[in-house]
């Protein structure tokens, strides 16, 4: 096995990516990737795949891999000559060259392209490169499966509560009188009349600077999406912090609500592999009494179009920043179905729930199993 120390510019020649103006994005096909992956499509690519891209500012170590042509944006770095290397190789090295790499401004941090090709590096030969990629590429690619079975999950879920509740098509619907688009024994309830808790969480003292790297989660608006809660930008207190914040404790079955911002009204339920955890004052925790109505159901119901839209209208009312308060919540409505449709549905959607709850624990388990392997890769200590 034959290894070389070399600047990074030997290895790969990295360039700054290229302005796309909104005003000027074509729909079609080509991603554009910025510093946070990808995130928009184009009709024009910039470079070919495939593609090794890293942000210039943000969370450093941060690269993304992209098997299809594709646009860089000006906030990233993106590799344009492999120099004969191994790309996805080169992919897991980039991220391992950038793990410590701290900004050389000030203000923002950031990277720049002309400090890092002058970084002194230790890379193997080319058979070594493309068994160090197969090894963790094959982590990546188990995540990546699990990440679509959590997706095909979660659209069944909702494709379920919208042939029921939506179009009405439920078990026993061609027997059930429908008045005024009412079908016989639904009703309309205040969230108020169905809930044992509502109400937003705390910033800990010292705010940011508090946040630590493991410790009690803390989960803030970026975590909180559509049927959906995201794991990146998990920030973690101190159990001194969090007792602070117990009041703002987040239960199993709690539903999460943004209730600030440009996040506003997006809504999932509480990831169980975080529990106990806290929330910030831009998220809204909603409990619903047990007894009353399926938690489930009525997280489906907050974040059906209907009730969406309703929800960012009231966000919009009254204030310059968009903002939805615990009376406005309190008082909003939605539909329940007959009981016995209720609890069938909660059970149907607390199973796929289960189900996703479990993925996602596998694939925390395997970035860290995948992040512990690569620096010893890459260092050589481990052999392959």
């Amino acid at each position: 096995m034959s290894w070389k120390v070399s600047r990074l510019g030997d290895v790969v020649t990295l360039k700054r990516g290229h302005d796309l103006p909104d005003s000027q994005r074509q729909d079609g096909d080509i991603p554009v990737v910025s510093s946070s992956g990808v995130t928009g499509r184009h009709a024009e690519a910039k470079a070919k795949a495939p593609g090794v891209v890293t942000g210039r500012y943000g969370t450093l170590g941060e690269v993304f891999y992209i098997e299809e042509d594709y646009w860089p944006l000006n906030t990233a770095l993106y590799v344009t000559d492999f120099k004969g290397n191994h790309p996805r190789f080169v992919a897991y090295f980039l991220q391992d060259v950038l793990r410590n790499c701290q900004s050389d401004k000030a203000a923002v941090p950031g990277v720049n392209r002309n400090v890092l090709h002058e970084f002194k590096v230790r890379y193997p030969d080319t058979k070594v490169q493309e068994r160090i990629g197969e090894i963790l590429y094959t982590y990546d690619d188990l995540i990546e499966n699990n990440r679509r079975r959590m997706v095909l999950l979660e659209e069944a879920a909702r494709q379920l509560y919208r042939e029921w509740f939506i179009r009405l098509r439920f078990p026993g619907h061609e027997h059930t009188r429908i008045t005024n688009g009412m079908p016989e024994g639904w009703r309309k309830v205040r969230l108020g009349a169905i809930t044992i808790k509502i109400g937003s969480g705390f910033t800990p003292r010292g705010g940011e600077s508090s946040y630590l790297v493991q410790g009690v989660p803390l989960i803030r608006s970026q975590n909180v999406h559509d049927d959906l809660f995201q794991d990146d930008g998990l920030a973690f207190v101190s159990e001194a912090h969090a007792s602070d914040l117990a009041g703002v404790t987040v239960e199993s079955k709690d539903i999460l609500l943004n209730i600030t911002g440009a996040s506003v009204a997006r809504c999932c339920m509480a990831p169980e592999r975080y529990l106990p955890a806290r929330v910030n004052q831009h998220v809204m925790i909603i409990r619903v009494d047990p007894e009353k109505a399926d938690p489930f159901l009525v997280q489906k119901a907050i974040t059906s179009d209907e009730r969406k839209r309703q929800l960012l209208s009231y966000a919009q009312k009254g204030s310059t920043r968009e903002a939805l308060t615990k009376e406005m919540i309190a008082n909003f409505e939605i539909v329940l179905p007959a009981e016995a449709l209720m609890w069938q549905f909660g059970e149907m959607a607390s199973t796929s729930f289960r189900q996703r709850e479990v993925l996602a624990l596998q694939n925390q388990k395997l970035r860290a199993a995948r992040d512990l392997l690569l620096p010893r890769l890459m260092s050589g200590e481990i052999t392959v």
